[in-house]
Protein backbone atom coordinates (compact mmCIF):
# COMPACT_ATOMS: atom_id res chain seq x y z
CA UNK A 1 0.00 0.00 0.00
CA UNK A 2 3.06 2.30 1.05
CA UNK A 3 4.50 1.86 -2.81
CA UNK A 4 1.06 2.82 -3.90
CA UNK A 5 1.31 6.28 -2.43
CA UNK A 6 5.26 6.55 -3.36
CA UNK A 7 3.91 5.97 -7.11
CA UNK A 8 1.05 9.30 -6.48
CA UNK A 9 3.78 11.24 -5.42
CA UNK A 10 6.24 10.91 -7.97
CA UNK A 11 5.56 12.48 -11.29
CA UNK A 12 3.82 10.45 -14.44
CA UNK A 13 6.08 10.24 -17.59
CA UNK A 14 3.52 12.12 -19.80
CA UNK A 15 3.63 15.09 -17.15
CA UNK A 16 7.08 15.00 -17.70
CA UNK A 17 7.15 15.62 -21.29
CA UNK A 18 4.68 18.15 -21.06
CA UNK A 19 6.92 20.36 -18.95
CA UNK A 20 9.53 19.48 -21.48
CA UNK A 21 7.85 20.76 -24.42
CA UNK A 22 6.55 24.01 -22.26
CA UNK A 23 10.07 24.82 -21.26
CA UNK A 24 11.36 24.29 -24.89
CA UNK A 25 8.49 26.62 -25.76
CA UNK A 26 9.12 29.16 -23.15
CA UNK A 27 12.73 29.42 -23.90
CA UNK A 28 12.46 29.94 -27.26
CA UNK A 29 10.14 32.62 -26.79
CA UNK A 30 12.76 34.71 -25.01
CA UNK A 31 15.26 34.65 -28.27
CA UNK A 32 14.44 38.17 -29.26
CA UNK A 33 16.92 37.00 -32.56
CA UNK A 34 17.02 33.48 -32.82
CA UNK A 35 19.92 32.62 -35.07
CA UNK A 36 19.58 29.32 -38.26
CA UNK A 37 21.22 27.44 -35.57
CA UNK A 38 18.97 27.52 -32.80
CA UNK A 39 15.63 27.25 -35.73
CA UNK A 40 17.29 24.21 -36.62
CA UNK A 41 17.61 22.86 -33.07
CA UNK A 42 14.46 24.08 -32.22
CA UNK A 43 12.92 22.01 -35.20
CA UNK A 44 14.41 18.85 -34.47
CA UNK A 45 13.23 19.05 -30.46
CA UNK A 46 9.95 20.27 -31.16
CA UNK A 47 7.79 17.13 -33.19
CA UNK A 48 9.38 14.63 -30.59
CA UNK A 49 8.27 16.58 -27.71
CA UNK A 50 5.19 17.50 -29.09
CA UNK A 51 4.40 14.30 -30.44
CA UNK A 52 4.87 12.80 -26.66
CA UNK A 53 2.95 15.24 -24.62
CA UNK A 54 -0.50 15.13 -23.64
CA UNK A 55 -3.47 17.43 -25.76
CA UNK A 56 -3.86 19.73 -23.10
CA UNK A 57 0.00 20.86 -23.10
CA UNK A 58 0.22 20.94 -27.15
CA UNK A 59 -3.15 23.64 -27.27
CA UNK A 60 -1.14 25.58 -25.07
CA UNK A 61 2.63 25.46 -26.65
CA UNK A 62 0.27 25.78 -30.16
CA UNK A 63 -1.26 28.78 -28.45
CA UNK A 64 2.04 30.23 -27.38
CA UNK A 65 4.01 29.69 -30.49
CA UNK A 66 0.87 31.89 -32.17
CA UNK A 67 2.36 35.02 -30.72
CA UNK A 68 6.34 34.50 -31.68
CA UNK A 69 7.15 36.35 -34.44
CA UNK A 70 9.70 33.92 -35.82
CA UNK A 71 8.96 30.47 -36.15
CA UNK A 72 10.22 27.67 -38.61
CA UNK A 73 8.61 26.95 -41.64
CA UNK A 74 9.33 23.09 -40.94
CA UNK A 75 7.14 23.58 -36.97
CA UNK A 76 4.60 25.98 -38.97
CA UNK A 77 3.88 23.59 -41.22
CA UNK A 78 3.89 20.27 -38.55
CA UNK A 79 1.45 22.87 -36.37
CA UNK A 80 -0.66 23.35 -39.27
CA UNK A 81 -1.11 19.55 -39.93
CA UNK A 82 -2.16 18.52 -36.74
CA UNK A 83 -6.24 18.31 -36.08
CA UNK A 84 -8.35 21.45 -36.27
CA UNK A 85 -8.80 21.45 -32.82
CA UNK A 86 -5.29 21.92 -31.88
CA UNK A 87 -4.21 23.92 -35.12
CA UNK A 88 -6.76 26.28 -35.72
CA UNK A 89 -5.23 28.97 -33.00
CA UNK A 90 -2.34 29.02 -35.09
CA UNK A 91 -3.55 29.42 -38.79
CA UNK A 92 -5.76 32.10 -37.67
CA UNK A 93 -3.49 34.29 -35.46
CA UNK A 94 0.36 33.63 -36.25
CA UNK A 95 2.01 35.60 -38.40
CA UNK A 96 5.18 33.85 -38.92
CA UNK A 97 3.70 31.39 -41.67
CA UNK A 98 4.84 32.09 -45.01
CA UNK A 99 2.39 32.12 -47.99
CA UNK A 100 3.77 28.56 -49.12
CA UNK A 101 2.96 26.91 -46.21
CA UNK A 102 -0.29 28.51 -46.01
CA UNK A 103 -1.38 27.24 -49.76
CA UNK A 104 0.22 23.78 -48.85
CA UNK A 105 -1.88 23.52 -45.58
CA UNK A 106 -4.92 24.95 -47.14
CA UNK A 107 -4.69 22.13 -50.01
CA UNK A 108 -3.74 18.99 -48.41
CA UNK A 109 -5.05 19.07 -45.33
CA UNK A 110 -8.98 19.79 -46.09
CA UNK A 111 -11.86 22.52 -45.53
CA UNK A 112 -11.78 23.07 -42.20
CA UNK A 113 -8.02 24.35 -42.17
CA UNK A 114 -9.07 26.40 -45.25
CA UNK A 115 -11.77 28.29 -43.12
CA UNK A 116 -9.29 28.91 -40.54
CA UNK A 117 -7.16 30.80 -42.75
CA UNK A 118 -9.67 32.52 -44.16
CA UNK A 119 -9.65 34.32 -40.70
CA UNK A 120 -6.23 35.72 -40.72
CA UNK A 121 -6.35 39.61 -40.90
CA UNK A 122 -3.92 40.34 -43.86
CA UNK A 123 -3.95 37.25 -46.77
CA UNK A 124 -2.12 38.02 -49.74
CA UNK A 125 -3.62 37.70 -53.70
CA UNK A 126 -2.03 34.57 -54.14
CA UNK A 127 -2.93 32.62 -50.54
CA UNK A 128 -6.44 33.99 -51.71
CA UNK A 129 -6.50 32.23 -55.10
CA UNK A 130 -5.36 29.14 -53.84
CA UNK A 131 -8.82 29.46 -50.99
CA UNK A 132 -10.68 29.89 -53.76
CA UNK A 133 -9.39 27.04 -55.73
CA UNK A 134 -9.53 24.86 -52.58
CA UNK A 135 -13.48 26.05 -51.97
CA UNK A 136 -13.99 24.72 -55.68
CA UNK A 137 -12.55 21.79 -55.11
CA UNK A 138 -13.80 20.61 -51.71
CA UNK A 139 -17.71 20.20 -52.62
CA UNK A 140 -16.81 18.36 -55.01
CA UNK A 141 -14.23 16.08 -53.24
CA UNK A 142 -16.90 16.07 -50.03
CA UNK A 143 -19.37 14.35 -52.59
CA UNK A 144 -17.51 11.81 -54.44
CA UNK A 145 -16.78 10.52 -50.68
CA UNK A 146 -20.17 10.35 -49.75
CA UNK A 147 -22.12 6.95 -50.56
CA UNK A 148 -24.04 7.11 -53.83
CA UNK A 149 -28.12 6.30 -53.77
CA UNK A 150 -28.48 3.07 -55.42
CA UNK A 151 -30.73 3.58 -58.17
CA UNK A 152 -34.44 2.29 -58.13
CA UNK A 153 -33.88 0.04 -61.69
CA UNK A 154 -31.20 -1.51 -60.19
CA UNK A 155 -33.46 -2.08 -56.67
CA UNK A 156 -36.39 -3.60 -58.29
CA UNK A 157 -34.71 -5.99 -60.83
CA UNK A 158 -34.16 -8.96 -58.27
CA UNK A 159 -37.34 -8.73 -56.70
CA UNK A 160 -40.96 -8.18 -58.26
CA UNK A 161 -41.77 -5.22 -59.56
CA UNK A 162 -44.05 -3.61 -56.70
CA UNK A 163 -43.91 -0.65 -55.48
CA UNK A 164 -42.32 -1.60 -52.45
CA UNK A 165 -39.27 -0.12 -53.71
CA UNK A 166 -40.79 3.15 -53.26
CA UNK A 167 -39.65 4.50 -49.89
CA UNK A 168 -35.64 4.64 -51.11
CA UNK A 169 -36.96 7.57 -53.51
CA UNK A 170 -38.59 9.10 -50.39
CA UNK A 171 -35.82 8.70 -48.34
CA UNK A 172 -33.34 9.70 -50.90
CA UNK A 173 -34.96 13.41 -51.16
CA UNK A 174 -34.77 14.33 -47.66
CA UNK A 175 -30.85 14.72 -48.23
CA UNK A 176 -30.89 17.46 -50.68
CA UNK A 177 -31.92 19.74 -48.27
CA UNK A 178 -29.24 19.11 -46.29
CA UNK A 179 -26.68 19.48 -48.61
CA UNK A 180 -28.14 22.87 -50.20
CA UNK A 181 -26.99 25.08 -46.49
CA UNK A 182 -23.56 23.93 -47.49
CA UNK A 183 -23.62 24.13 -50.82
CA UNK A 184 -24.96 28.14 -50.28
CA UNK A 185 -22.34 28.79 -47.71
CA UNK A 186 -19.63 27.17 -50.31
CA UNK A 187 -20.57 29.56 -52.74
CA UNK A 188 -20.59 32.59 -50.65
CA UNK A 189 -17.43 32.19 -49.04
CA UNK A 190 -16.28 31.88 -52.68
CA UNK A 191 -17.90 34.64 -54.15
CA UNK A 192 -16.57 36.38 -50.50
CA UNK A 193 -12.53 35.32 -51.57
CA UNK A 194 -12.95 36.60 -55.42
CA UNK A 195 -14.39 39.98 -53.90
CA UNK A 196 -11.33 40.34 -51.70
CA UNK A 197 -8.81 39.17 -55.23
CA UNK A 198 -10.81 41.89 -57.30
CA UNK A 199 -10.83 44.07 -54.55
CA UNK A 200 -6.69 43.58 -53.77
CA UNK A 201 -5.96 43.34 -57.50
CA UNK A 202 -7.18 46.84 -59.44
CA UNK A 203 -7.90 45.58 -63.07
CA UNK A 204 -5.73 47.80 -65.97
CA UNK A 205 -9.17 49.82 -66.90
CA UNK A 206 -9.92 51.06 -62.90
CA UNK A 207 -7.62 54.74 -63.74
CA UNK A 208 -9.39 56.27 -61.13
CA UNK A 209 -7.06 58.60 -59.32
CA UNK A 210 -4.34 58.14 -62.07
CA UNK A 211 -3.46 60.41 -64.53
CA UNK A 212 -4.48 59.24 -67.61
CA UNK A 213 -3.80 61.03 -70.84
CA UNK A 214 -6.76 62.05 -73.35
CA UNK A 215 -7.48 61.06 -76.53
CA UNK A 216 -6.19 63.88 -78.18
CA UNK A 217 -3.09 64.58 -76.04
CA UNK A 218 -2.02 60.94 -77.05
CA UNK A 219 -2.90 61.94 -80.22
CA UNK A 220 -0.51 64.40 -80.37
CA UNK A 221 1.89 62.90 -78.89
CA UNK A 222 2.03 60.20 -81.67
CA UNK A 223 2.32 63.24 -84.28
CA UNK A 224 4.98 64.68 -83.10
CA UNK A 225 7.05 61.57 -82.33
CA UNK A 226 6.37 60.70 -85.91
CA UNK A 227 7.92 63.95 -87.19
CA UNK A 228 10.32 64.35 -84.50
CA UNK A 229 9.57 67.51 -83.34
CA UNK A 230 10.82 67.04 -79.50
CA UNK A 231 9.76 70.76 -78.59
CA UNK A 232 6.07 70.24 -79.29
CA UNK A 233 6.15 66.84 -77.52
CA UNK A 234 8.07 67.97 -74.36
CA UNK A 235 4.89 71.05 -74.08
CA UNK A 236 2.18 68.08 -74.98
CA UNK A 237 3.80 65.78 -72.27
CA UNK A 238 4.53 68.37 -69.77
CA UNK A 239 0.55 69.44 -70.45
CA UNK A 240 -0.62 65.40 -69.72
CA UNK A 241 1.28 65.48 -66.54
CA UNK A 242 0.37 68.52 -65.64
CA UNK A 243 3.50 69.42 -64.95
CA UNK A 244 6.53 71.95 -66.00
CA UNK A 245 8.19 72.20 -69.42
CA UNK A 246 11.53 71.42 -67.31
CA UNK A 247 10.31 67.99 -66.21
CA UNK A 248 9.24 66.83 -69.33
CA UNK A 249 12.40 67.36 -70.93
CA UNK A 250 14.74 65.76 -68.43
CA UNK A 251 12.49 62.82 -68.89
CA UNK A 252 13.22 62.92 -72.36
CA UNK A 253 16.98 63.47 -72.04
CA UNK A 254 17.04 60.20 -70.38
CA UNK A 255 18.53 58.66 -73.82
CA UNK A 256 17.78 55.05 -73.01
CA UNK A 257 14.46 55.91 -73.00
CA UNK A 258 13.25 54.02 -69.73
CA UNK A 259 12.22 57.22 -68.18
CA UNK A 260 9.97 58.24 -70.90
CA UNK A 261 8.76 54.40 -71.65
CA UNK A 262 7.57 54.60 -67.84
CA UNK A 263 5.73 58.55 -68.01
CA UNK A 264 3.83 56.91 -71.26
CA UNK A 265 3.11 53.39 -69.48
CA UNK A 266 1.66 55.49 -66.08
CA UNK A 267 -0.42 57.87 -68.58
CA UNK A 268 -2.33 54.78 -70.42
CA UNK A 269 -0.85 55.15 -73.69
CA UNK A 270 -1.15 51.71 -76.10
CA UNK A 271 1.55 49.44 -76.13
CA UNK A 272 1.96 50.05 -79.90
CA UNK A 273 1.98 53.71 -79.47
CA UNK A 274 4.55 54.09 -76.96
CA UNK A 275 6.88 51.31 -79.11
CA UNK A 276 6.62 54.10 -81.74
CA UNK A 277 7.39 57.07 -79.71
CA UNK A 278 10.23 55.42 -78.41
CA UNK A 279 11.64 54.12 -81.50
CA UNK A 280 11.56 57.49 -83.10
CA UNK A 281 13.42 59.45 -80.67
CA UNK A 282 15.45 57.02 -79.60
CA UNK A 283 16.94 54.81 -82.80
CA UNK A 284 18.72 52.05 -81.07
CA UNK A 285 15.49 51.00 -79.31
CA UNK A 286 14.54 49.93 -82.98
CA UNK A 287 17.45 46.94 -83.46
CA UNK A 288 15.37 43.83 -82.97
CA UNK A 289 16.38 41.03 -80.48
CA UNK A 290 14.89 37.79 -82.42
CA UNK A 291 10.88 38.70 -82.52
CA UNK A 292 10.61 41.59 -80.62
CA UNK A 293 12.30 45.12 -80.51
CA UNK A 294 14.44 46.65 -77.90
CA UNK A 295 11.05 48.60 -76.91
CA UNK A 296 8.61 45.98 -76.86
CA UNK A 297 11.06 44.45 -74.29
CA UNK A 298 11.68 47.80 -72.32
CA UNK A 299 7.57 47.89 -72.08
CA UNK A 300 7.60 44.00 -70.81
CA UNK A 301 9.76 44.55 -68.03
CA UNK A 302 7.69 47.30 -66.92
CA UNK A 303 4.49 47.41 -64.03
CA UNK A 304 2.53 49.87 -64.89
CA UNK A 305 1.49 50.09 -60.71
CA UNK A 306 5.78 50.71 -60.07
CA UNK A 307 5.31 53.41 -63.23
CA UNK A 308 2.32 54.89 -61.53
CA UNK A 309 4.00 55.41 -58.45
CA UNK A 310 7.52 56.54 -60.17
CA UNK A 311 5.21 59.78 -61.97
CA UNK A 312 3.75 60.38 -58.90
CA UNK A 313 6.87 60.74 -57.44
CA UNK A 314 8.71 62.78 -59.71
CA UNK A 315 5.40 65.24 -60.27
CA UNK A 316 5.36 65.59 -56.77
CA UNK A 317 8.99 66.79 -56.94
CA UNK A 318 8.65 68.82 -59.41
CA UNK A 319 5.35 70.64 -57.76
CA UNK A 320 7.93 71.12 -54.82
CA UNK A 321 10.61 72.59 -57.28
CA UNK A 322 8.70 75.13 -59.61
CA UNK A 323 4.99 75.16 -57.88
CA UNK A 324 1.28 75.13 -58.78
CA UNK A 325 1.56 78.74 -60.56
CA UNK A 326 4.49 78.04 -62.44
CA UNK A 327 3.21 76.18 -65.40
CA UNK A 328 3.02 76.57 -68.89
CA UNK A 329 5.60 79.26 -70.20
CA UNK A 330 7.17 80.29 -66.76
CA UNK A 331 8.38 76.44 -66.43
CA UNK A 332 10.88 77.18 -69.22
CA UNK A 333 12.66 80.36 -67.81
CA UNK A 334 12.62 78.88 -64.42
CA UNK A 335 16.31 77.47 -64.70
CA UNK A 336 17.37 79.92 -66.83
CA UNK A 337 16.50 82.35 -63.87
CA UNK A 338 17.80 80.54 -61.38
CA UNK A 339 20.79 80.81 -63.17
CA UNK A 340 21.22 84.69 -64.28
CA UNK A 341 20.34 84.71 -59.82
CA UNK A 342 23.89 82.88 -59.67
CA UNK A 343 25.56 85.04 -61.84
CA UNK A 344 24.27 88.09 -59.84
CA UNK A 345 25.42 86.52 -56.75
CA UNK A 346 28.94 86.10 -58.19
CA UNK A 347 29.67 89.05 -59.47
CA UNK A 348 29.70 91.44 -56.42
CA UNK A 349 32.67 88.81 -55.28
CA UNK A 350 34.55 89.40 -58.67
CA UNK A 351 34.15 93.96 -58.12
CA UNK A 352 35.62 92.84 -54.60
CA UNK A 353 38.59 90.78 -56.07
CA UNK A 354 39.13 93.92 -58.29
CA UNK A 355 38.87 96.17 -56.30
CA UNK A 356 41.09 94.65 -53.77
CA UNK A 357 43.79 93.94 -56.12
CA UNK A 358 43.80 97.92 -56.74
Amino acid sequence: MSDRFRELESPLAKRKKDVVLMATVSSFENLQFPTKSELRQFAELFAPLFKASSDEARRQAVAALSQCPQVPQAVALFIGSQPIGVSAIFLTCSQSISDETLITIARTQGSAHAHAITRRENLSPMVIDALVDVRQAYPIRGAADQPQPVPAPLLATPVSPTPLFAPPDVTAEPAAPAETPVVNREEAIRQELKGLVRHLSHPKEDRLGLRTATEMQEALLVRFARTREAEHFATTLADSLSASRWLAERIMLDISGLQLATTLVSLNLSDTDTALVLTRFYPHLAERIGDTTRAEALLQGLDPAECDVRVEAWRRADSYTFGNGQRGSGDDRAPAAAQNRGAQQLRPDRDLRIFGRR
